[in-house]
């Protein structure tokens, strides 16, 4: 094995040395076995209880070797699935897992088939018994999947935000069963997976871009000439404006309302982020203020007007 050893110290990557340290000891027991098989050989031992023996080791030694070249090289699984966050790690041992629980129990068949036990009937008690523990344990599996399936959809990462239901803030962490999301009243709300794979999730920080929708409601002594004006220095500061959207920009006198003439403003910021998007907006409010105070007009507020009608005084004639 040192030979080998030497040989693989001497390339580039480091998969010939792991698949060499998962096979050293099991092909050194090998050598054993043969051994053992050669000695009996030589002093004419045929039993059939060492053929089993013999036999069973080779087994062993076989799964033993899988089993180490899983282990070996589950580092890769975890470098490559862990990439996709946490959660992409939990999935990793998980699946690391499974995989080792199956090689053992595919080891302990072929042994026990080795020995002439019917293995039949312990595999449909294990069916059965898989059964009622699926049965029982289904809300757990429901979850597993679901942490799996906002893995392989990239439904959302940590750090974004996002509603999901009557839960909404910053996703903290995402596991095999649960994901936890900070609110911004920074209560901690723990959603399970499965429900988050049945549920409708809205993810705020994939957007692009962020709306500003507002009403402006000037005077009722604005002149037309005024309204035109203020509508035309609104539109040409937005279209100016370096964090906004050129398209849609939607400024338009719409309605008469009860204490306003009002201007109904539709656009969009060029960023997403929450701060960002504050700061922004409060430059546009300042502009349009100074737009509306420059060309003499105000803003109108609800208010009512109490009209006193004078009363005729008739004389007597």
């Amino acid at each position: 094995m040192s030979f080998f050893k030497k040989l693989v110290s001497k390339t580039k990557t480091e998969v010939d040395d792991k698949f060499l340290n998962a096979i050293r000891e099991p092909v050194r027991f090998i050598f054993i076995i043969a051994g053992i098989y050669f000695l009996l050989y030589f002093l004419e031992i045929n039993s059939t209880l060492l053929n089993h023996v013999l036999k069973g080791l080779l087994i062993f030694d076989l799964f033993w070797m899988i089993y180490n070249i899983i282990t070996e090289f589950e580092d890769y699984v975890y470098r490559f699935l862990g990439k996709f966050g946490k959660a992409s790690r939990e999935l990793a041992s998980f699946l690391i897992k499974i995989t080792k629980v199956f090689v053992v129990t595919v080891g302990v068949v072929a042994l026990l088939q080795d020995w002439g036990i019917n293995v039949t009937g312990f595999l449909a008690s294990l069916g059965l018994g898989g059964l009622a523990f699926a049965l029982a344990a289904k809300d757990t599996a429901a979850n597993i999947f679901g942490g799996i399936a906002i893995l392989t959809d990239n439904i959302f990462k940590i750090g974004e935000w996002v509603k999901i239901g009557s839960a909404e803030g910053i996703v903290e962490d995402i596991g095999m069963r649960t994901t936890k999301i900070r609110a911004f009243d920074k209560r901690l709300i723990v959603v399970p997976n499965s429900v988050i794979a049945n549920s409708d999730v809205e993810n705020f920080s994939r957007r692009d871009r962020r709306r500003i929708m507002m009403r402006l409601g000037l005077t009722y002594d604005t002149t037309l000439e005024t309204m035109e004006k203020i509508l035309n220095e609104i539109r040409k500061t937005l279209l100016e404006h370096p964090d906004i959207h050129n398209d849609p920009i939607l400024i338009y006198f719409d309605e008469y309302q009860d204490s306003s003439l009002s201007i109904f403003c539709y656009f969009f910021t060029k960023t997403a982020v929450w701060d960002d998007y504050l700061k922004i907006r409060e430059d546009v409010n300042f502009k349009i203020k100074e737009i509306v105070e420059k060309n003499g007009a105000s803003f109108a507020f609800p208010s009512n007007s109490l009209y006193i009608e004078t009363p005729v005084r008739i004389e007597n004639v």
